[in-house]
């Protein structure tokens, strides 16, 4: 693959630019979210950005649904490592005092015995729940909803996950997601499960836009008077939280699955601006969710967030579902595992593929959720295999035969998947 060179042809010229505009978006993009964070977390009884307050009714149903051991299991080891909850979660002997709005204090007391409370009201059914599946149906009966990240088509510039090559086809996540999410509902119906897709194109769930929410961006930091950062944020809060936020009524409110599957693709930053260069990593990793940091638990709505996910106990099926498909993934790609640096984010389970992370989606989601970032999609390779588009069976590509990207990533965790709920299924009485 050719490098762009200091003197660029006319089209590449036209590249570059483009590539400066992504530099400068990119860090204007970190200002604002770092901005809007602080905000966010400055004053208790706030809630982050274009949440509603949260009704705290629902722990009235978590009395005696964890063992004091169980309970600090999963708030030290998967959702506030390092005593991020201090002030907000207090654990005593017999109960767990929990600061709900403002100074309000709720008391949810631990089991009393070995029996545990039904508990928090769920809507998914765990694996040993579904009853045995017929044979070559691991998945039947299994509802699945597939959120094909991003939105791609006309929103991927803004959404910065779109980069192109001079005149080749234009590599964008949304609509890598939504080929991949098509392909991979195919796939899981074969082995008899019901999956619902969140979008089918690329137009936006949310009725919102950014002009329609630059009203709430310019009342969440009310000095910001740039008007190019203004626009930004609100573009920000249109793609990144208010699309996310109606995709996730529509999975909690109607379809009501067992698993939500997120498909993601990776990317990293390039070289420098001027000369743009492939990168040479090609990774894989999954999330599950966790990880909140002490300033997220400042805002009202994500402590609520992170205290339904664990009572509802998702992580007891999110993670040993999480490290099947990874595993299983990882095989069918030949990628290493990606590793993690800096501090929002945990090792979960055994799998070095695996880590917990608090993202908008797999927050707000109600049932156990697969977020999968296979590839890097300015990495050579990916690139290479992006260009070929799908296809049916195999093509050499660098010395090796390899199925279509698209078709890869699909099978991966379509066999991921049969295989955790052939295993974790109750087996047909003999």
């Amino acid at each position: 693959m050719k490098m762009i060179q200091a003197a660029p042809r006319k089209g590449e010229a036209r590249q570059l630019r483009s590539f400066r505009l992504q530099r400068s978006r990119a860090t204007l993009i970190r200002f604002l979210l770092l901005a809007c964070c602080i905000v966010t977390s400055s004053a208790f009884g706030k809630t982050s950005p274009l949440a509603p307050a949260p009704d705290w009714g629902w722990l009235e149903g978590c009395n005696g649904t964890f063992s004091r051991a169980e309970f600090l299991q999963a708030l030290d080891h998967i959702y506030a490592p390092e005593g991020a909850s201090a002030g907000w979660v207090e654990v005593g002997e017999s109960a767990v005092r929990i600061r709900t709005n403002g100074d309000t204090w709720v008391d949810v007391p631990f089991a009393e015995s070995s029996t545990i409370a039904p508990g928090y009201k769920r809507y998914w059914r765990r694996a040993s729940e579904l009853g045995a599946a017929p044979a070559g149906k691991p998945l039947d009966g299994l509802r699945v909803a597939i959120d094909p990240g991003h939105l791609g088509g006309d929103w991927a510039r803004m959404e910065e996950r779109f980069f192109q090559l001079g005149n080749t086809p234009p590599v964008a996540e949304g609509d890598l997601t939504l080929a991949v999410a098509r392909k991979l509902k195919s796939a899981l119906e074969k082995y008899g499960a019901i999956v619902v897709l969140l979008r089918k194109n690329a137009r936006p769930l949310t009725r919102e836009r950014p002009k329609t929410l630059l009203p709430a961006a310019a009342a969440e930091i009310p000095t910001l008077n740039n008007p190019d950062k203004l626009n930004r944020l609100s573009e920000l809060y249109f793609y990144r939280i208010s699309e996310i936020r109606a995709r996730a009524k529509l999975v909690n409110e109607k379809i009501r699955p067992d698993v939500v599957v997120c498909l993601h693709f990776n990317a990293e930053e390039w070289s420098e601006p001027q000369k743009p260069v492939f990168v040479p990593r090609n990774h894989l990793h999954a999330l599950v969710n966790g990880c909140y940091g002490a300033k997220e638990l400042e805002s009202d709505d994500i402590r609520a967030d992170m205290l339904s996910q664990l009572y509802s106990r998702v992580a007891e099926e999110a993670l040993p579902l999480s490290e099947v498909v990874v595993e299983t993934l990882a095989e069918a790609t030949g990628l290493p595992p990606y590793t993690y640096f800096s501090k929002n984010v945990i090792r979960a389970g055994s799998s070095p593929y695996l880590y917990a992370r608090n993202l908008l989606a797999n927050r707000l989601y109600r049932a156990p959720t697969l977020f999968l970032e296979p590839y890097v999609m300015n990495s050579s390779p990916v690139w290479t295999r992006v260009q070929l588009g799908d296809y049916a069976g195999l093509k050499l590509v660098d010395g090796d035969w390899l199925p279509s990207l698209v078709t890869e990533y699909a099978s991966g965790v379509a066999e991921g998947m049969a295989r955790y709920y052939e295993q974790a299924r109750p087996k047909t009485a003999k």
